[in-house]
């Protein structure tokens, strides 16, 4: 099974996609935490990819696009990906959509978190605090979500043109919202 975490920066996605394989063993596709790691290896890909999020803009689709396409063996040998911070703009949506149907498979399920922006904006905040992580300061944050709405949003028709997209009230306890998941995912 191949589903797409969504919604906007600081929502959960992680913590459930997390969560789902632990649960369900599947693999884990964060693009947020394979270009921190380019960026990290501070290559020069790294490099390009660092000033791009520093600046709390979207990485090219061509660099997520080749990112992704590496780890697919890995999530179909498990059995299902979790798509985790993408895609982010309906052309990431439709090579995605491409990339699957080459390998003969597709996106069985959207699950979109649902989040008041204030308490993304506290939830990353206090993220950057416990984790140390300078991506994530109030300016940056606030462009973040600005680009999700402006880039990112789009996608909300996109998925339920397609009738996956399922909504998730996103600010329950982790168990609540993962509980919410796994009964959007099981239903028939």
């Amino acid at each position: 099974m191949n589903i797409i975490l969504f919604g906007p920066p600081g929502c959960g996605k992680g913590t459930q996609a997390k969560r789902l394989v632990a649960e369900r063993g599947w693999v884990q596709l964060s693009t947020g935490d394979m270009l921190r790691a380019a960026k990290a290896a501070g290559s020069d890909l790294g490099k390009r990819i660092a000033a791009i999020i520093d600046a709390g803009e979207l990485v090219s689709d061509e660099i997520v696009i080749e990112l992704i396409a590496e780890r697919l063996p890995e999530a179909e040998a498990a059995g299902g990906a979790i798509f985790d911070g993408f895609p982010r703009t309906v052309a990431q949506a439709e090579a995605l959509d491409q990339l699957l149907a080459d390998r003969g498979t597709q996106v069985d399920s959207v699950v979109e978190l649902k989040v008041v922006d204030e308490a993304l904006v506290q939830r990353l905040v206090k993220r950057a605090e416990e984790e140390g992580r300078p991506d994530d300061t109030e300016e940056v944050i606030r462009n973040r979500l600005k680009v999700y709405y402006g880039q990112t949003a789009p996608l909300i028709p996109f998925f339920a043109n397609q009738g996956k997209l399922k909504e998730v009230d996103g600010m329950g306890s982790m168990d609540a919202v993962a509980a919410s998941i796994a009964a959007a995912l099981d239903e028939k």
